[in-house]
């Protein structure tokens, strides 16, 4: 088992007694990295096919190892990130992020929204036909 505690010498990094493992369980390494907030919700992403190893849907129990790639896809954003370095252990937030490669694109520039039409006061419910109009000029 790895075993982390503080490197005083070092401020900042982490000592690792023990060998790290070669491969670890995806669920328990996105949880560790800090991508999910609990290893509940990582493996229940694993489970609804939000989380993909090297290409392929991945189970909770796949095991990653270094150099694997894992897309994430959570709050209709996908994080494309490669592991450096097995953990089975939560870190802090510094040290999580020396574990991986944050390889996601970033997003596109947002466009000026045009400002919604407003209706005139009085005018009543939408017809169908200016509903779908105002839809269509919101994007949806």
């Amino acid at each position: 088992m790895t075993r982390l505690r503080a490197c005083f010498s070092y401020p900042g990094r982490v000592a690792i007694s023990g060998t790290d493992p070669s491969s670890v369980r995806v669920d328990s390494w996105t949880w560790a990295v800090r991508l999910f907030k609990t290893r509940s919700a990582a493996a229940a992403a694993c489970r609804s096919g939000h989380v993909r190893v090297n290409g392929s849907t991945a189970k909770p129990a796949q095991p990653v190892k270094a150099g694997d790639e894992v897309r994430i896809r959570a709050a209709g954003v996908e994080r494309i990130v490669e592991v450096i370095r097995p953990i089975t252990k939560r870190v802090g937030a510094v040290v999580a992020v020396e574990c991986y490669t944050d390889n996601t694109p970033p997003p596109p520039p947002r466009e000026v929204l045009a400002s919604i039409p407003q209706r005139d006061r009085g005018a009543g419910r939408p017809t169908k036909r200016e509903r779908r109009e105002m839809d269509r000029l919101r994007g949806l």
